[in-house]
């Protein structure tokens, strides 16, 4: 490709990222004119109309067909449909995500909009002194988790991929400035960030169900995917605990939050914890949980596209 071709391919990438952006700020901007509950069902019903005509819908059609062969055509198709309300409802809880978070550890439980599980863990590190991992994964509102862990006095320092339209990414991070905590974008140095943290005996949240091209090779519904290794060699390094942290959308608009004990990372023969072991039970943690409320997840991602080979660093 020539100079002149390619500098035309960037500026109409450019204006393509530059276009999609601004509609999906005119729709953001419509739904802070009505109340939450209003506006979540209207980004709903907009997603599941305009999503399927997307080239991504094929590809959700696609991932869901390899990971439930034995499901009927119209489960397939229903789930994939319900996945863009879901994900219309992702798009908007940024706009209305402070309001949603109603949880107040001194009411009783089931008065609010958010229920919250593994309130006893919470409290304990808080008083405790180690540093410590979360791990979520793409599903339902994970953006509440940080906010829930700040309540009980605990600072989450968040690792998240920034979205390819750079146009969006600035503004997800300038909108995202919540009481949850720190953000790092996932590029060059947040490895390193998120060290300090757990040096210092603080808190990290991660997501682990995105294809990392340089990851480790592994599983996924059956299906291999290379696996980010980040979280695995942090716990390596700082024996810390890692605990999985999960959000569950529920009838009625409200929401489930769930904090697990911590996981028993699987060690090498020298005691070390096993990196790629430890990879696939991260990836064993999420499937279970997909495949209990599999309309809740990213389907449209490409979990499992594998590029060449990397090399493993222990």
């Amino acid at each position: 490709m020539n100079q002149r071709l390619a500098r035309a391919w960037k500026l109409q990438k450019k204006a393509r990222n530059y276009l999609v952006a601004q509609v999906l700020f005119a729709i953001l901007a419509l739904l802070r004119r009505f109340p939450a509950e209003r506006g979540l069902a209207l980004a709903d019903r907009l997603a599941r109309w305009i999503g399927p005509w997307t080239p991504r819908h094929r590809l959700a059609v696609a991932n869901l067909r390899a990971a439930y062969p034995d499901r009927s055509d119209a489960w397939i198709q229903a789930t994939a449909v319900s996945n863009w309300g879901q994900m219309g409802r992702v798009a908007a809880e940024y706009v209305f995500l402070d309001a949603l978070f109603d949880f107040d550890p001194s009411q009783p439980a089931g008065t609010g909009r958010i229920e919250v599980e593994g309130i006893e863990i919470f409290e304990a590190l808080r008083d405790s002194t180690r540093p410590t991992i979360f791990f979520t994964a793409h599903s339902g509102c994970f953006e509440l988790l940080p906010i829930c862990a700040a309540t009980f006095g605990l600072e989450v320092t968040a690792l998240f991929r920034q979205p390819n339209n750079r146009y969006i990414a600035r503004e997800v991070q300038r909108t995202r400035r919540t009481n949850s905590g720190k953000l790092v974008p996932s590029k060059a140095g947040a490895a390193w960030a998120l060290a300090g943290v757990l040096q210092r005996g603080g808190h990290v949240g991660m997501l682990v169900d995105q294809k990392f091209a340089k990851g480790r090779l592994g599983t996924f519904f059956g299906r291999p995917c290379r696996t980010n290794p980040l979280l695995a060699k942090l716990a390596r390094q700082f024996d810390c605990d890692v605990h999985p942290a999960r959000s569950i959308r529920l009838p009625d608009g409200r929401y489930r939050l769930e904090l697990k004990p911590k996981l028993e990372l699987p060690r090498d023969p020298s005691g070390d914890i096993d990196i790629d072991a430890t990879c696939q039970l991260l990836n064993d943690v999420v499937e279970a949980w997909v495949r209990e409320h599999p309309e809740q997840w990213m389907w449209f991602h490409r979990r499992w596209q594998i590029d060449p080979p990397a090399r493993a660093v222990n």
